[in-house]
């Protein structure tokens, strides 16, 4: 490589004009399969100067969930003060979230301890112990007296779940009235193959998705008026190409850490899973409301 007088550098190796321009007549649909057809760019997937810029999958993965947060948030409209239940908090940070983004105190509850032991760390490191708090407890037998909470937040909770009416009515049962009960479920598309079914089943342990209409009906049958719903299904499909780009990069990582037996197993079941989400699973976004007394 040699330097030229302008600053640039030189090679024998390095491509002609023509060379790069044979290159794109061959591959621009190539470029577009893998990096986007809008432009053969790198895409703003964070915005210049953040405090914490996305820089891998992972960190996009997070930042997506960060965003359905604030989303929530938004939509729940909570006042200082009020008290949120958040059915199935996970691993706590939504919950941390909203509390500090609204000054609302939050319960979380949740079937895996493993989960609540995270979350109750993270409510610790964030300062928000006072106002947040964590147990163990079943959507579907909440134990909680009636009217305990001001709003209730269950995200991607019910697709677990094996009887979505009893838990629509334990929602109900523990909220105030005129209080307001925002959740997610996953929805079919299409027919799917059966292998497809199951291997979404088995990954992500749900119950079979059902269709909006089924979910809007149980929420009425349970006492609540349907506030607002949206369509997020355009999350979907990116969801489960990142769970299966992540799966295949670390896997070294999640053999050691589970096991090569487990692994084997979960192996065939991605690209299927993969296939499914991207072309039968949809996801709404449900608002209802408890009516309030005459």
């Amino acid at each position: 490589m040699t330097a030229t007088g302008d600053g640039t550098t030189g090679s024998s190796t390095d491509p002609t004009p023509e060379e790069i321009g044979a290159n794109y007549d061959q591959f621009t649909d190539l470029y577009g399969l893998i990096i986007g057809d809008v432009g053969v760019h790198l895409g703003l997937w964070s915005e210049p100067g953040e405090r914490a810029p996305a820089a891998t999958l992972g960190d996009l993965a997070n930042r997506a969930q960060e965003r359905q947060t604030e989303h929530h948030v938004r939509t729940l409209r909570l006042r200082a003060g009020e008290h949120l239940l958040d059915i199935g908090c996970g691993t706590g940070v939504p919950a941390v979230r909203v509390a500090q983004r609204t000054g609302a105190r939050v319960t979380g509850v949740n079937v895996s301890r493993e989960h609540l032991a995270r979350a109750e760390a993270v409510a610790r490191s964030e300062g928000v112990s006072d106002r947040v708090s964590f147990r163990y407890g079943n959507a579907m037998d909440l134990d909680f007296p009636d009217g305990s909470f001001d709003a209730a937040l269950s995200i991607e909770v019910f697709a677990h779940l094996s009887d979505r009416p009893r838990a629509f009515r334990e929602a109900a049962r523990v909220l105030r009235p005129g209080g307001h009960f925002l959740m997610s479920d996953f929805t079919l598309r299409g027919t799917p193959a059966e292998e497809g079914m199951n291997a979404y089943l088995e990954v992500w342990r749900c119950v079979r998705p059902t269709t909006p209409a089924e979910t809007i009906t149980w929420a009425a049958d349970a006492g609540f008026e349907l506030a607002g719903v949206e369509d997020m299904t355009q999350n979907c499909a990116f969801t489960g190409d990142l769970m299966s780009l992540l799966y295949a990069d670390r896997h070294d990582e999640i053999v050691r850490r589970y096991g090569s037996e487990l692994v084997a197993r979960f192996d065939p079941l991605m690209p299927l899973m993969r296939s499914f989400v991207r072309d039968h699973l949809g996801s709404y976004l449900f608002l209802f409301r408890k009516p309030a007394v005459s």
